[in-house]
């Protein structure tokens, strides 16, 4: 049976898994978002969506890699997982594979794309109708889905349609400093809820945590 939508700020809000983004988000996100997470590609970034597989049964789509190399990361990593089920969405209509796959997410299930730059580079118009698609299912089973979007240089064409549909997007920043890496994660679009009024400053060596080392100028 179909939920009814709901406002974002009165929806259940479930953990994302990430004990400091649940904490900055004053316990989580609404069920039914559908969440773009920014992140470069020459960064520790995919250990938040590892983390995100830990509190319920996720469906993790992965577009690039095999199935293979993204549970043999899962199982390698010294953060908190989950067990999530892996599929491939490739082929030569991935907007259609990818479709069909998140159908199938049942009540409150996880849904990750990773990433989802495959999809952002397919017809506009096919694009938006799958997005649309994904936040209904994720309204109607209350559950959340992550799109990882890698950040570089030539991003998709369709980066922007990505951003404003989402209700949340959040955005890693990654900044060198000598031999110090420093990894800010930002709200920076929170539909129906409250931004942080500051960015969040990690330590991603093994798993999320916060760096509490002190910046200095």
């Amino acid at each position: 049976m179909s939920r009814e939508p709901t406002v974002q700020g009165m929806a259940e809000k479930l953990s994302t898994g990430v004990e400091v983004l649940d904490r900055e988000l004053a316990g989580g996100l609404p069920a039914g978002s559908v969440v773009a997470y920014q992140a470069p590609a020459a960064s520790q970034g995919e250990l938040l969506l590892y983390e995100l597989t830990r509190p319920r049964e996720t469906l993790y789509l992965t577009t690039i890699r095999t199935e293979d190399a993204v549970a043999d990361a899962i199982a390698a990593a010294k953060a908190p997982t989950g067990e999530p089920k892996i599929e491939l969405v490739t082929g030569e209509d991935p907007i259609d594979s990818t479709r069909r796959a998140v159908r199938n997410a049942f009540e409150g299930m996880t849904v990750i794309i990773d990433p989802i730059d495959p999809l952002e580079r397919a017809d506009r118009a096919r694009y938006e109708q799958l997005l649309n698609e994904i936040r209904n299912h994720m309204i109607n089973t209350g559950g959340i889905a992550f799109l990882h979007a890698l950040e570089g240089p030539n991003p998709p064409a369709h980066r922007e349609t990505t951003q404003h549909m989402a209700d949340v997007v959040l955005d890693l920043d990654v900044d060198r400093k000598g031999s110090e890496i420093d990894s800010r994660l930002t709200v920076q679009k929170y539909r129906g809820g409250k931004i942080p009024s500051e960015s969040i400053k990690l330590d991603l060596t093994e798993r999320v945590r916060v760096d509490t080392s002190r910046d200095i100028a």
